[in-house]
């Protein structure tokens, strides 16, 4: 929890599970790691002088540093200890519905990110988070219960924490395609660091639309506008696949000044947040996929 210092939902969640345990043993034994406490100090999602803490992890393409040390023992800990399963909680601060993510698409991953919703995401980048290192030897999800300070992201926490702490197993059968909708993030776009972008000034190189986070989970056409741009000559987005391969021509375009994206797709994590955009991304794409 608390891996970016402003997402506080997991700590809360967290708090009100051990609350209700006070004076009874809790049904299995867990492991509480508490992540950027400095960042949360501040509310902050992390100090500019830090790493992001969900990106240190084993598998990080982050140069080593304390925290990427840190991250690795405790995964080498975890192991040792031979861990049922993993939840990473966030938040997000765009508009986005409340999802859970996985790393693999093995019937003990998808029974464990369904238990939380039916809207299910799988991701193989960004490189070095919590949950891709913790599927190497669990079944392990990252659960994203929207904007923080919202009492039902709070409530659904518990309920799911509440919900896993009672499994004994995973179940054997297959997840059923009428009961999940599971998306493929197929590319993670980045405002490029020598362009300018604002929601509000018209003089930027790339001026959004105040609205577009409105897109987020939903599948927009090929021609959907994100935004104008001051000319046609310099792309100011750059969007890498989960190879690591620039592909930003294959979704985006711009005619007439206006960036339009090229082909079918699903936005996710949209925010008004220019902080949030610069030390992290502007979004992801997705494509469904059917079981």
């Amino acid at each position: 929890m608390l891996l970016h210092g402003n997402e506080t939902t997991g700590f809360l969640a967290v708090q009100r599970l051990l609350q209700q345990h006070t004076r009874q043993r809790l049904p299995r034994s867990i492991s509480i790691f508490f992540g950027n406490t400095r960042a949360a100090a501040l509310g902050l999602r992390r100090l500019d002088s830090q790493p992001d803490f969900n990106r240190i992890w084993p598998g990080t393409d982050t140069a080593s540093c304390p925290e990427t040390a840190l991250a690795g023992q405790i995964v080498d800990i975890m192991r040792a200890k031979k861990v049922f399963a993993s939840i990473d909680i966030h938040n997000n601060t765009g508009l986005n519905p409340h999802y859970a993510c996985i790393n693999k698409l093995d019937k003990r991953y998808l029974q464990l990110a369904n238990l939380f919703g039916r809207l299910v995401v799988y991701f193989l980048r960004p490189l070095g988070v919590q949950s891709a290192a913790f599927a190497e030897i669990c079944p392990a999800v990252t659960l994203e219960c929207g904007r923080p300070r919202q009492q039902y992201g709070v409530d659904h926490a518990y309920a799911y924490l509440k919900d896993c702490i009672h499994l004994t197993e995973f179940a054997t059968h297959p997840t059923r395609t009428q009961d999940i909708d599971l998306f493929h993030t197929t590319a993670q776009v980045k405002i490029k660091e020598n362009s300018s972008f604002s929601f509000n000034d018209p003089n930027a190189e790339l001026l959004f639309d105040t609205e577009i986070e409105r897109m987020n989970f939903t599948e927009i056409s090929a021609g959907t506008c994100f935004g104008s741009v001051l000319t046609d000559r310099t792309m100011p987005l750059c969007a890498i696949d989960e190879h690591g391969t620039d592909v930003s021509q294959q979704f985006f375009k711009i005619d007439n000044k206006q960036l339009q994206i090229k082909r079918n797709t699903m936005p996710s994590m949209l925010t008004l947040d220019e902080r949030v955009i610069r030390q992290d991304c502007l979004c992801y794409l997705m494509e469904r996929i059917h079981l």
